[in-house]
């Protein structure tokens, strides 16, 4: 696949790109790091909090609101300073790897999250924190190696293709939780039919808690390929030259920024929509347990689905970008978003569009129900509309970067999509909190994405 969407070596104005293995060892990195919100922040672990750790799933949501806000402002004030001194040391490996053992022992300490333990709530989401930044500032690290991969007129394909990768990566652990770890508490047995294997007991949720430990090994494993066949950036400096360096160049970069009119544009309309984006798969899996009373078997499932179109997407996306350019790709994925939002919200387990329908049966078959059906279908354009949303968004801020600079304005990047990533949960967990409506909460996305619109509109490529 990969020789195929991006070629074998190629040259380009005389700079010669790595071998396909590189290629492929680099879009395996968002194989190994896609379980993390698969797994923990979307389809299993979090509903599961919200459902039985919390006492109720509107204190939960809010709970999970307050811990990711945190995580995100740590990470906002954090990006562009280490994004800049990865550009004057060079390397990327380090700073990957260390991040990445944050995300491995905060998302191994989830399995300690047992049921109705309200007590290890705290030291649970202080793991979820440090898991989440981890796998965050891996990310944006990885996504800095990007313009020596290949040339720029494959960056699109190349962003697409590993959004797809990541999918796919999502979709298999979600088969193997579902079909052979998580089991109903009440029949003993997995999707699939099996008993739960390691003898995990179902009675205490333990196939959804070893999503935690899970993620850790998966991580451990599939990230070994961008670290043994992708080429680092050349070391530069010392860290201590590095730090003052990094700073140094980072200040004159936000002094600059002004004058970047194209460049300020952008991150400021990135600003708006990730926040919206990132509150919407976050609390997409919590909102469904609420309000279908789905369990992690439902949830899950329907996470499947979702990757399998979002994989698709991201694919076709990838494309499109190349095509039409990313600033096109990034307006017709918000107008979608904001169409399934508001379709979402007129959504009921008694009611779909108004209209009344038959309320879903307890213990009958799965999504039988017409407004389960509904859902589904809203979630499957955001599940395909998200990976092109956020790949082609990536290639926009290459398109627009000095290449010698290019960590630091992803770190940039990743400062304006978490500078206020904290806003949409904490919105979400205080009107939730205020209303006792999960619903209510859920409606503050709309904003986002109507803002977003609306800033991307003065982006000029």
């Amino acid at each position: 696949m990969v020789t195929m969407v991006l070629g074998m070596d190629t040259t380009d104005r005389g700079h010669q790109y790595p071998p396909a293995s590189a290629v492929a060892g680099w879009m395996f990195f968002a194989w190994a790091t896609e379980p993390f919100f698969t797994l923990i922040t979307t389809f299993v672990f979090s509903p599961y909090f919200a459902t039985h750790v919390a006492a109720d799933p509107a204190s939960g949501q809010s709970l999970w609101g307050f811990a990711t806000a945190a995580a995100g402002l740590t990470i906002a004030l954090l990006s562009p300073v280490l994004g800049a001194i990865a550009d004057a040391s060079g390397r990327r490996k380090p700073w990957i790897a260390a991040f990445g053992a944050l995300l491995v022992v905060g998302a191994a300490l989830m399995w300690f999250g047992s049921p109705g333990n309200i007590s290890v709530i705290p030291a649970l989401l202080l793991a979820y924190a440090v898991a989440t930044i981890g796998a965050e500032f891996a990310i944006v690290f990885n996504n800095s190696m990007m313009p020596t991969l290949v040339p720029p007129e494959k960056i699109g394909r190349l962003s697409g293709s590993g959004w797809a990768t990541g999918y796919v990566g999502g979709i298999l652990s979600l088969i193997l939780v579902l079909g052979f770890l998580a089991a109903n508490p009440e029949t003993g047995r997995t999707l699939l039919g099996f008993t739960p294997l390691f003898g995990l007991d179902p009675a205490t949720h333990q196939g959804d808690r070893i999503v935690g430990p899970l993620t850790g090994v998966w991580f451990l494993i599939f990230a070994l390929p961008m670290f043994l066949l992708t080429p680092d950036y050349p070391a530069k400096r010392r860290l201590g030259e590095a730090l003052h360096e990094g700073l140094t160049e980072l200040k004159q970069t936000l002094r600059e920024l002004p004058e970047r009119k194209a460049m300020a544009a952008f991150l400021f309309a990135n600003m708006i929509y990730t926040d919206g984006l990132v509150s919407l798969f976050a609390f997409g899996g919590i909102y469904a347990a609420g309000t279908f009373g789905w369990s992690t078997i439902q949830i899950g499932t329907f996470g499947i689905i979702l990757a399998v179109a979002g994989t698709f997407g991201a694919w076709v996306g990838g494309k499109l970008d190349d095509a039409l350019g990313p600033k096109r790709v990034i307006a017709g994925a918000m107008m979608i978003l904001l169409f399934a939002i508001v379709a979402i919200l007129l959504v009921d387990k008694n009611s779909v569009l108004f209209v009344a329908v038959t309320p879903p049966v307890p213990g009958g078959a799965l999504f039988a129900a017409p407004a389960e059906r509904a859902y589904l279908l809203l979630g499957c354009l955001i599940g395909a509309v998200g990976g092109p949303l956020q790949a082609a968004s990536r290639t926009l801020l290459v398109q627009l970067a000095p290449k010698d600079r290019i960590a630091q304005y992803f770190g940039l990047f990743a400062l304006t999509g978490k500078v206020t990533s904290f806003v949409g949960p904490l919105l979400i967990g205080i009107v939730t909190a205020v209303t006792e409506s999960q619903k209510a909460g859920m409606a503050t996305l709309v904003l986002f994405f109507v803002a977003g619109l609306a800033l991307l509109a003065r982006v000029r490529e």
